[in-house]
């Protein structure tokens, strides 16, 4: 168990963290404006909960504060393809028309690199019942054994269904996804992908390549709010968290405690860490940009044997939930979660769980936008 959750006699339900939501208030769509979005304004220590918009953050922030953005970028990783065939058609021998049929549609969310190479990632497979291994999967063009831009083999797979993909080299694995993949959006945005999500589901400050779902707290700044801030003397600094499965994996158990994080990559380069330690030594207020961002620190501050911040890169698999002592983050931004998840989990975790569901039932009251591309909280 890690230090600071609750002891074994303290069990949370999961129940404990679910909300109810109406349909009409999850956002679909971005705001023209990203910075026109709402913002709650909620005090941990007291009862303040305050309608605010996101441009006014910057008037909102000390002028002491440190802000941590992570800068991971969304990669085009849902893809579209066929199975392998087995069927020849019917053709007089020696006919060089003859091909495969294809067999069926796949739809594949890329969710993890293992290794280059070979290209292989963690993915999530439909349909996945019918996908097993030594299966061929073909995407883009045609999409078939004899034409097509990607190809890959089923080699594993997970304990919940995600397979193991080996793809066929290609001189610019990155370029092809990025022509033929498709933005991740989630589930409940319920509709697909246009060519404007590759800019509005995207942080303005997106550097490296690797999620599969955007940091969506980060999505509500502007170059225009940016520099305000830097006006104002704050300091920012810079991680990277490439989401996948530890983020957005559903909770499949009835208590908290039994729920497991699927890993994540991290780095927190050299001068990052050295903004965030020598902040810490001065009592200066750290304001974490998104969960990921949290998870990121919580976990590298437990890697050091004097609990310092230090340049770092690895795997992060950080449960945060009440019961949690929060050694870095002061202050947090961060987007309204769905029930049951592990990111509302961790917001409870930093602000206590009831003054959180609290502060939804407002937000619902007062007709907020929900999830990724919805309004926000600022939480201090």
């Amino acid at each position: 168990m890690q230090p600071g959750f609750l002891g074994e006699n303290d069990l949370v339900l999961v129940s404990d963290f679910d909300y109810d939501l109406p349909e009409e208030l999850i956002a679909r769509q971005p705001l023209a404006d990203r910075a026109a979005s709402r913002m709650l304004h909620v005090e941990r220590g007291g009862e303040l909960l305050e309608d605010r918009m996101f441009r006014e953050l910057p008037e909102l922030l000390r002028a002491d504060d440190l802000l941590v953005l992570n800068n991971s970028q969304v990669l085009p990783a849902r893809l579209y393809g066929h199975r392998s065939g087995s069927r020849a058609q019917k053709v007089s021998p020696g006919n060089p028309a003859a091909k495969h049929f294809l067999r069926g549609r796949v739809e594949v969310l890329l969710t993890k690199q293992f290794s280059a190479a070979p290209m292989e990632w963690e993915a999530l497979v439909h349909p996945g019942r019918k996908l097993g291994l030594g299966e061929r999967l073909y995407f883009g063009a045609e999409a078939d054994e004899s034409s097509h831009e990607l190809a890959a083999e089923i080699v594993g797979r997970g304990t919940f269904g995600e397979r193991r993909l080996r793809f066929d080299p290609v001189e610019d694995f990155f370029g092809v996804l990025g022509r033929i993949g498709h933005v991740p959006l989630p589930p409940y945005i319920n509709r697909p992908d246009t060519p404007a999500d590759r800019q509005t589901y995207q942080t303005v400050y997106a550097r490296w390549p690797g999620s599969v779902a955007a940091p969506t707290a980060g999505l509500h700044f502007t170059p225009g709010i940016l520099q305000r801030i830097r006006e104002r003397g704050i300091e920012s600094a810079e991680l990277t968290l490439h989401i996948g499965l530890g983020t957005f994996q559903p909770v499949r158990v009835s208590t908290v405690e039994e729920h497991r994080l699927h890993s994540e990559w991290f780095e927190i380069p050299q001068d990052t860490a050295r903004r965030i330690q020598l902040a810490r030594e001065q009592g200066r207020r750290i304001v974490a940009v998104g969960t990921t961002t949290v998870r990121t620190l919580e976990f590298a501050v437990r890697q050091d044997p004097e609990g310092r911040i230090t340049a770092q890169r690895g795997e992060a698999d950080l449960f945060i939930y009440p019961g949690f002592g929060f050694r870095v983050i002061g202050a947090m931004l961060t987007n309204f979660h769905l029930p049951k998840s592990t990111l509302l989990m961790l917001v409870s975790a930093f602000a206590g769980r009831q003054r959180i569901l609290h502060a939804y039932k407002h937000a619902v009251r007062q007709r907020y936008r929900f999830y990724s591309y919805g309004d926000c909280m600022f939480v201090e």
